[in-house]
């Protein structure tokens, strides 16, 4: 297996889209990355395509070939497109596979893109389509959604460990923070705490300030073998590790629903993997669909122990250059969650932060970064971890 290493990379502005297509906003994340990559589609021989439910979304299929035909990768040069889908992961995985694909040989330059069009449909239908990623027969069809489903995972979180709203309330805040420094946040709003406990309501205890936002936009990264890497820029940023697992689609069949048992085992994996801990770890970008998803990911991660996410959270050791950078982006709740293209616009993050581009939310001296995506309620989960050093 060759190593592999990131030489491009793009994401539009997150936010409500509307004068734009999906086909237009994976476009400009595309020629983005290939413009930063310094190559030409002739360049591309294989693309991956993240996204969950086009189908519902915008009523459209087949969008391996609909990207790869608007990318000019279609016509002549014939490039195989696939589409990735793994509900809210669908990103991260696709981004997986262009690694996988050029670590076996099978590409030489491969391009993971990532979009989601999520406001052309009302507030119902985007439930409905969301709900899908949960088990339909046994919890969507009950009438459960995600929010409703969180709120069960944080009322025990709440229950076994003493976490509190104040504290679930501190991840939103402490995202907002960074999210205002971050150009294409679709939400760059300072929050308080006291604003978050005073919003409406979803799911007890999830306020609507707890949630991420619906969403649209797109990311693409340019992945080549690390040999050839300083061919394209001086600043490669390397795939240290990459790691999938599973767990049961429906909570209660779960082992512990407060512990995500696939973010544990993909996190283990990656860790194994790359050669390092969690103390190696410089900044983290998770998957805060929910604050308290925050807060599992923390713990599931290892940077702490079950049930000290919460309190760690509003004590300050996840904000920008404290114990660990949490969500230096402003992670889904402040930048935005367009679910295809979130766990590329992670490694987005992460090509910014390694290279010491990403200006006012910039972590200090960071050697090593991870991203962490979750598909559903965490019956996927896809792990990476980056460097910019071989």
């Amino acid at each position: 297996m060759r190593e592999v290493a990131i030489v491009g990379a793009k994401t539009t502005e997150f936010g409500e889209l509307w004068e734009k297509s999906l086909r237009d906003i994976v476009v400009e994340a595309g020629v983005g990355a290939i413009e930063d990559a310094g190559i030409s589609g002739e360049d591309i021989d294989m693309m991956y395509v993240g996204n969950m439910s086009g189908g519902k979304f915008i009523e459209q299929e087949h969008l391996g070939a609909l990207i790869a035909d608007y990318s000019g990768l279609a016509k002549g040069l014939n490039v195989p497109s696939t589409r990735v889908e793994a509900a809210c992961a669908s990103g991260g995985l696709a981004l997986r596979q262009a690694i996988q694909a050029v670590a076996s040989g099978y590409s030489n330059v491969a391009i993971a893109a990532g979009a989601e069009k999520m406001t052309d449909i009302d507030g119902s239908g985007v439930t409905d389509a969301l709900a899908a990623a949960a088990d339909r027969e046994w919890e969507g069809i009950q009438g459960a959604t995600f929010p409703g489903i969180y709120a069960m995972i944080a009322k025990l979180h709440m229950a076994q460990y003493g976490t509190t709203s104040e504290q679930l309330a501190a991840v939103a805040v402490k995202n907002h923070e960074n999210g205002m420094n971050n150009p294409i946040a679709q939400f760059k709003s300072k929050l308080t705490i006291e604003q978050v406990l005073k919003s409406i309501m979803v799911s007890d205890p999830l306020h609507i300030l707890d949630c991420s936002p619906v969403s649209d936009g797109a990311a693409a990264v340019i992945v080549v073998p690390a040999d050839e890497a300083h061919k394209y820029t001086d600043t490669p940023i390397y795939i240290k590790a990459s790691a999938q697992a599973s767990d049961t689609i429906a909570l209660h069949d779960r082992r512990d629903i407060t512990t995500l048992d696939a973010s544990v085992a993909a996190g283990k994996r990656a860790y194994e993997m790359a050669g390092l801990t969690p103390k190696d770890i410089n900044f983290v970008e998770v998957h805060d669909c929910f604050t308290i998803a925050e807060i599992c990911a923390i713990e599931d991660l290892g940077f702490f122990e079950k049930g000290k996410g919460g309190p760690a959270s509003l004590a300050g050791e996840t904000a920008l250059n404290a114990k660990i950078s949490v969500n230096p982006s402003g992670g889904l709740k402040s930048t935005g969650h367009p679910v295809g293209a979130t766990g590329v616009k992670q490694a987005v993050e992460a090509v910014h932060q390694l290279r010491g581009e990403a200006g006012k939310r910039q972590v200090n001296g960071a050697k090593y970064g991870m991203t962490h995506n979750v598909g559903g309620s965490g019956a996927t989960a896809v792990v990476h971890i980056f460097s910019n050093e071989r």
